[in-house]
C-alpha cells in the first residue's frame, strides 16, 4: 500500500502591504465576516452559558455594581460628605442611569481584548475568520445591553422618573455607546495582546475618567472643569442615553452624532489594524 505524505502547512509572509489594494480588503474583511456569522454565535452562547452556570446570582451582577455604587453615593450626599448639585432629576435615578451606562461604555471598550485573550489558545492553533472572535464580543455585548435595558426601565419608575415617548430611542444611545467603547478597544487589542499593561490600566482610567463625566456628579456651570467634562467625549453619551431614559430631549444630540460619526470611522480603523496585525500576533503567539 502506498503511504501517502502530509505536507505541514506553511505560512508565507510577503512585503505586500495589504493596505495597498483596499478594494480587495475590504472584500476579503466582509466576506471573512459573513463566514463568521455561525462560528461567533456558537461562541458566544459558549462564553454566556459558562459565565452564569455557576453563579447563584445569575444575571443579577449585571447591576450589583451600579446598585452598590449608587447606594454609596447616595448615603455620601444624603451625609453632605459630598454636595451634587441640582441634576433635574432625583438623584438615585441619576447616578444609577449614569452607573449603568457607564458600566455598558467600560465593558464595551474591555470586550475586545478580553474576546481575543480568551480565544488565544483556539487562534494559535485553528484557521478560521478572526472576526468571529470580535462578532461573538458583538453577541455578548448586546445581550448584556438588553438585560441592562430591562432593568433599567422598571428601576427608573421605582425611583420616581416617567419616561416618555424619548424611551424608544434608548436602544439607539445604548447601540452608539457600545460602538463608541468597541472601537477603542478594537484599537488597543492589538498592543493589549502584547503588553498585559493595556487590559489591567482600561478599569484604573475608566474609574478617573468617570469623575470628568457626569455620571455621579452633574455637568458644571463653569470653569475648567466644565471645559474638561466638555471635551470628554463620554459626556454626550451619557447625557443622551440618560436624557431619554429619564423623559427628555438630549441637551448635547449633536454632539452625541458626532461622537457616533466619530465612533464609526474608529470602529472601522481598528477593524482594519485588527486583521492586519492579526496574523503577526498570532505567529508570535504561537512560537
Amino acid at each position: 500500500m502506498k503511504e501517502q505524505s502530509i505536507k505541514p502547512s506553511i505560512t508565507i509572509y510577503t512585503p505586500d502591504s495589504a493596505m495597498r489594494r483596499p478594494g480587495l480588503l475590504v472584500r476579503e474583511m466582509l466576506s471573512d465576516l459573513a463566514a463568521s456569522r455561525e462560528l461567533a454565535w456558537s461562541l458566544a452562547i459558549r462564553d454566556i452559558r459558562a459565565q452564569y452556570r455557576q453563579s447563584l446570582l445569575g444575571f443579577v451582577w449585571a447591576f450589583i455594581s451600579p446598585l452598590s455604587n449608587t447606594v454609596a453615593w447616595i448615603l455620601l450626599n444624603a451625609s453632605g460628605v459630598v454636595r451634587v448639585a441640582d441634576t433635574g432629576i432625583p438623584y438615585p435615578a441619576y447616578v444609577f442611569t449614569g452607573t449603568m451606562l457607564w458600566q455598558l461604555l467600560v465593558e464595551s471598550i474591555q470586550n475586545p481584548l478580553q474576546q481575543t485573550m480568551l480565544a488565544k489558545p483556539m487562534l494559535s492553533k485553528l484557521n478560521f475568520p478572526r472576526e468571529a472572535v470580535i462578532l461573538s464580543g458583538v453577541i455578548k455585548m448586546t445581550s448584556s445591553a438588553g438585560i441592562k435595558l430591562l432593568i433599567l426601565i422598571p428601576a427608573i419608575f421605582l425611583l420616581g422618573v416617567v419616561p416618555d415617548w424619548h424611551l424608544a430611542l434608548v436602544p439607539l444611545a445604548m447601540l452608539v455607546i457600545m460602538m463608541a467603547g468597541m472601537s477603542v478597544g478594537l484599537l488597543l487589542a492589538p498592543v493589549g495582546m502584547l503588553y498585559t499593561d493595556i487590559g489591567r490600566g482600561i478599569p484604573l482610567l475608566a474609574q478617573f475618567a468617570m469623575y470628568l463625566t457626569p455620571v455621579v456628579f452633574a455637568m458644571p456651570q463653569s470653569g475648567r472643569l466644565l471645559q474638561l467634562f466638555q471635551y470628554n467625549l463620554a459626556t454626550p453619551l451619557i447625557l443622551t442615553g440618560r436624557a431619554w431614559l429619564t423623559g427628555s430631549s438630549s441637551p448635547m444630540f449633536i454632539y452625541f452624532l458626532a461622537v457616533a460619526g466619530i465612533s464609526l470611522v474608529l470602529l472601522l480603523m481598528g477593524w482594519v489594524l485588527y486583521r492586519i496585525t492579526m496574523p503577526v500576533l498570532i505567529e508570535r503567539m504561537s512560537s
